[in-house]
Order: C-alpha cells, then sequence, then structure tokens
C-alpha cells in the first residue's frame, strides 16, 4: 500500500469530557511519530464549524509543554459545536466547502471526537469524500460520559464522571448524616435516555455513603411510585438521598422536566430540573422537607478526579485511530472490547467498526444492570463499571491552582 502523504485535520465536538484532550493528545503524539507520512496536525477551532470557517491551530507551533497537559486538562480544549450536516444530497454546500478546505491543507486525514452525532458528521464526510473521488481518511474517536456509543464495552469520559458522581455522592451522603432528622436531597446527573452516569451512584452506596433510591431514564417514572418509595425510606431512616437521570420519562414517554421547549441542532430537547420539579411534589403534596442538587457541567469538567484508567484509554483511541487510518483505513470508529485472562479480570483490547452502524445509534443499560422494582441497580454493573474508575491522573498544580493547557 502506497503512503498517503498530507495533513491531519482533527476536532472536537458534542459536550466535553474531563478526557476528551488526552484523546487529542494520543492523536498528536502518534501523529508526531509518523512524520514521514503526515506533515502536521491541523486542529478544528470549534469542531466542524473550524473546517468550513478556515480557523486552524497547528500543532507544529505548539510547545510541548501545551501538548502534555491536555492530559490533565478538561473541556474541549480546542472549542467544541453542535452543528448537523444535512446529507449532501439534501445541500451541497458544507460539503463542496470542505473539499476546497482539505484540497487547500492537504488533509488526507480527518480525525473526528465525539459521541452519537460526530458520529454521523463522520459517516456524511467520508461519503461525500468517496462521492467526489478525494481520497481521505475518515475515523471517528469515541467519547461521551453518557456511556451509550455501540459496539464499545464503554466510552473514554464515562469513566473519569462517574468516579466523580460516587465520590460527590458519598460527600453529599456525609453531609446529610451529621442531623438526627434530615431532609430528602435529590440529585440530578447527567443522562438523556440511557442512565449509565446516574447509575454510578450506586458506587457510593456500596460504600455505605450514597442515594437511597436511583431512577434511570430506562424505566418509565411514575409519580405516585415515587412518593411510595420516598414514605418508605423516610419513615424508616428520617432522610433519605435521591439520584435521578435528568432524561426521566413517565409513562407515555414524555419528559418529567424540560427546562424550555428549545431545541439543539440535532433536535434534542434542553433538559434540566427535573429534581427541583420532584423536590416541589414532596414540599407541597407529602409535606416533606425536600432539597434539590444540579451537579450541572461539574460531572464532565471535574479533571481534579480524573480515572487514571479513563484518561490512559482515552489516550489510546486517538492513537489507535492514527494507526487505523495510516494503515489504509477508513470510515470506522475505534471500539474498546473487554476481555479477561486467569491473572486479569479487566483486559482492553482496541478494535474498529464501522460507523454506519454506529452513527444515531444509542446504547442503554441493559434490562439485567436494574433491579426489579426499577429503583436501583445491581451487582452485575458494579462489576462492570468498578475498573473504569481506577487509579488516579496527579494534576499538576501551581501555588496550588491546577495547571491547564492554553493553546496560541
Amino acid at each position: 500500500m502506497k503512503k498517503l502523504k498530507g495533513n491531519l485535520l482533527y476536532g472536537q465536538s458534542g459536550g466535553p469530557t474531563s478526557v476528551i484532550n488526552a484523546s487529542a493528545y494520543g492523536i498528536i503524539k502518534e501523529a508526531m511519530e509518523n512524520k514521514d507520512v503526515i506533515e502536521d496536525v491541523l486542529v478544528m477551532k470549534h469542531g466542524i464549524n473550524g473546517a468550513l470557517n478556515e480557523d486552524f491551530f497547528f500543532i507544529s507551533q505548539e510547545s510541548e509543554e501545551n501538548i502534555d497537559l491536555l492530559k490533565h486538562t478538561p473541556g474541549s480544549a480546542f472549542g467544541s459545536v453542535r452543528y448537523k450536516m444535512p446529507h449532501f444530497k439534501e445541500d451541497e454546500t458544507d460539503y463542496v466547502r470542505l473539499l476546497y478546505i482539505f484540497q487547500k491543507y492537504n488533509i488526507r486525514y480527518f480525525l473526528y471526537n465525539g459521541g452519537n452525532d460526530s458520529m454521523d458528521t463522520c459517516l456524511k464526510i467520508s461519503q461525500y469524500m468517496k462521492y467526489v473521488d478525494y481520497e481521505i481518511r475518515v475515523i471517528g474517536i469515541p467519547k461521551t460520559i453518557d456511556n451509550d456509543l455501540p459496539y464499545t464495552d464503554h466510552t473514554p469520559g464515562y469513566g473519569s464522571a462517574a468516579k466523580f458522581i460516587a465520590n460527590t455522592l458519598m460527600e453529599i451522603s456525609c453531609d446529610m448524616l451529621a442531623y438526627p432528622k434530615g431532609k430528602v436531597t435529590i440529585v440530578e446527573i447527567m443522562g438523556r435516555h440511557a442512565g449509565w452516569l446516574t447509575a454510578a451512584a450506586h458506587l457510593a452506596t456500596s460504600r455505605g455513603f450514597g442515594p437511597d433510591l436511583i431512577y434511570l431514564p430506562e424505566v418509565p417514572f411514575s409519580i405516585e411510585q415515587f412518593k411510595r418509595d420516598v414514605r418508605r425510606v423516610y419513615g424508616e431512616k428520617q432522610q433519605c438521598l435521591i439520584a435521578v437521570s435528568e432524561g426521566l420519562k413517565n409513562e407515555d414517554g414524555m419528559f418529567i422536566s424540560s427546562s424550555s421547549a428549545l431545541k439543539d441542532a440535532f433536535g434534542h430537547f434542553q433538559l434540566g430540573g427535573v429534581c427541583t420539579k420532584l423536590s416541589q411534589i414532596l414540599n407541597n403534596e407529602m409535606r416533606i422537607s425536600s432539597r434539590s442538587i444540579e451537579l450541572g457541567t461539574t460531572q464532565r469538567a471535574a479533571a481534579h478526579l480524573q480515572s487514571l484508567t479513563d484518561v490512559n484509554e482515552a489516550i489510546e483511541v486517538g492513537r489507535h485511530g492514527v494507526k487505523y487510518a495510516l494503515a489504509g483505513i477508513s470510515e470506522v470508529m475505534v471500539v474498546m472490547e473487554r476481555t479477561s485472562t486467569p491473572d486479569n479480570p479487566y483486559v482492553i483490547k482496541y478494535n474498529k467498526h464501522p460507523l454506519n452502524e454506529i452513527a444515531n445509534y444509542e446504547r442503554t443499560m441493559p434490562e439485567s444492570m436494574i433491579t426489579p422494582d426499577g429503583n436501583g441497580v445491581t451487582d452485575e454493573f458494579l462489576e462492570y463499571v468498578l475498573p473504569l474508575i481506577k487509579g488516579e491522573n496527579t494534576p499538576v498544580y501551581k501555588d496550588g491552582i491546577q495547571c491547564f493547557t492554553k493553546l496560541n
């Protein structure tokens, strides 16, 4: 196979995670080790918008220190975006622009880091470039704290977010235990259709400091059953800690709460406020004092609680993405497969899967990981999640403050 010499274009899309920049680090390092083929790494500013606007970071102009700090920097260091590209047969405008940019900068490798919608973008770009006979290799790099991408055991970003959820819920539980009679505390956790992240709250419960009740979007939510559950637990303990997914739906499939009627570019309702609604029900209808806590973006931005396993795997999916591209492979997403050996119950093997089977599909929690009464999770989930949160990626501090990447 002849070498396809040119530049690599990388971008980040969708909601950030605390380790998405570790994947960028892996991509950059692997590319730099293959400079006989990949001449430079260009990074789009704010995802695909950066390509359309010809707005790039040139990695050859960045310092080694800045690149190394990517492993410790949360958020999207290069900027993210939520932009839905139409299919080129409906509107070719964006694709004609991309083709011009790709030709101008000799882009021969395109790696896009994101979730379900980002894989859709990768697929559409790859299909168009094949349509116009422009040789380029397109690879999807997975990330999402929601852990809802199919065909991969888990996604980079999830382990660190799960670790943050577990430890934060333990701290909230300890605060509640200060008083003999407490309130009902309802903690809202991200998760539109999949409850993987909310389920991580059970890690705290397994250590004796966590939620009494956990509600996931996979199970239709009944207000009446919720009130019965709370009455039972509060009657026994005089306090109750509850973890709920932001995407809870009732028996008719309607979201319990939506912060507005607004939708993003991909048609997703903006969620938030379900904990406030449920707290109001307890206060007004049951006369039980309650408080609501919405963790918000902290659960995806807590770099000080990164899982070392998560960081290392994020780096590796980036490295493998470059390796696959250099091997002539295209239109796939890097995936992780869990295997085990007699000496090690947790081993990850990196592989690839076609984008057309991944784009726009979501993986929810299996029924076997949810308790029959629908208000908790099982030990099967604990066995699944525990390896993902292990190890600490000790932050780099200066005068007690974390050091993050500042790009030129």
